[in-house]
């Protein structure tokens, strides 16, 4: 099969690899099967996984979504919705944690007198 060309490169500079036996076999099956050079099938490697590290719907933080449960539900023992009303309920948290301190504090006093 007649290698194509993807486009014509201007400049190009020389970089050295080294590739397990497997990869370089798994690299000239795909030149071979896309018709490309292996220079092409690495370029399209780079393009292909530059796209996919820098686009938003691959961003880590976007699997988080959804782990809460179903947004805009009701949460049994609050009665509103976490996912709409997150700083009312880390507002709620932390007020809790204060008040909890407090009463520890205030029995610590009370063992010490």
């Amino acid at each position: 099969m007649k290698r194509r060309r993807l486009g014509r490169v201007s400049e190009a500079t020389p970089v050295q690899v080294y590739l397990r036996a497997a990869d370089r076999e798994r690299l000239e099956r795909l030149a071979e099967r896309l018709g490309l050079t292996l220079s092409d099938v690495l370029r399209q490697g780079i393009d292909a996984l530059e796209r996919q590290v820098t686009s938003p719907a691959y961003h880590p933080l976007l699997s988080i979504i959804g782990i809460a449960g179903e947004a805009g539900r009701d949460d049994s023992d609050l009665g509103y919705s976490v996912a709409r009303e997150h700083d009312r309920f880390l507002a709620e948290v932390a007020e809790a944690e204060r008040a909890k301190c407090r009463k520890e504090r205030q029995r610590k006093r009370r063992r010490g007198r």
